[in-house]
């Protein structure tokens, strides 16, 4: 695989995002290897899924806007980033995503479709789609709310507001923060308590909870196929890749 590392440890699969050149935004290839690394976890023995990145300091920027500007209403249409992180939520065991240092957009998305969130102190998670002429199509309008209330989900979505490691454990977005030097080995003790637990019962407890979430993904693909045709979305994202060339 080009932009993805898979270590098999007894009990526990590590996934590791290796973009390091782009923060690694999430572009059509790691969609793809992502998805391709989901359908053999599915096959596999059963495994806490850990996703981290193999760069310190870096998680998930966001989608890559290179790409994104590019995409019309039937990429939207394609749920190429939702279908991405709808599979990750629906994947047969628990999922935890390593966040160390920014996730935004795409990345925050990413990161709440797995089951659990450890963070570093320097980890900072923002869903600016709206400054993008574009929403957070990908999950984003639902599990925020649902993890963190409504005010501050308003206040991400509306306003763009960035809320670091100690607010997002005040929030109830991460489950605990650890040092950056300590986050994986952190994440790996985590899916080393939870693989105690019956396999079977794991599997069925995750159906059982996903009975619980609201259907507002299809919504959410219709809207953003509307927005992709949109010249704001384009002007908005050409500024943004101009300012970061």
């Amino acid at each position: 695989m080009d932009v993805i590392t898979v270590e098999r440890r007894p009990g526990v699969l590590l996934v590791g995002l290796d973009r390091p050149d782009k923060r690694n935004a999430l572009d059509q290839t790691m969609v793809d290897e992502l998805d391709a690394v989901l359908a053999e976890a599915n096959r596999a023995h059963p495994a806490v899924l850990i996703l981290h990145s193999t760069n310190p300091g870096m998680f998930v920027a966001g989608a890559d806007i290179g790409e994104l500007i590019e995409r019309d209403a039937d990429a939207a249409l394609r749920a190429i980033n939702a279908g991405l992180f709808e599979r990750l939520e629906a994947h047969r065991w628990p999922t935890i995503a390593v966040v160390d240092g920014p996730a935004y957009g795409g990345g925050c998305e990413l990161a709440l479709a797995c089951d659990h969130r450890l963070c570093s102190p320097t980890a900072r998670f923002a869903q600016p789609e709206l400054n993008l002429g574009i929403l957070a199509g990908a999950g984003g309008n639902w599990r925020l709310p649902a993890l963190v209330g409504i005010g501050l989900a308003r206040r991400m979505l509306y306003a763009g507001e960035v809320v670091d490691a100690d607010s997002a454990l005040n929030a109830g977005l991460v489950d605990a923060v650890h040092d950056a030097a300590e986050l994986l080995d952190a994440a790996i003790a985590m899916a080393d308590t939870i693989g105690q637990r019956s396999w079977r019962a794991l599997e069925l407890t995750k159906l059982a909870l996903r009975q619980h979430r609201p259907a507002t993904t299809g919504f959410d693909i219709a809207a953003q196929a509307l927005l992709f045709e949109g010249d704001d979305k384009r002007r908005r994202m050409q500024a943004f890749l101009d300012r970061n060339r």
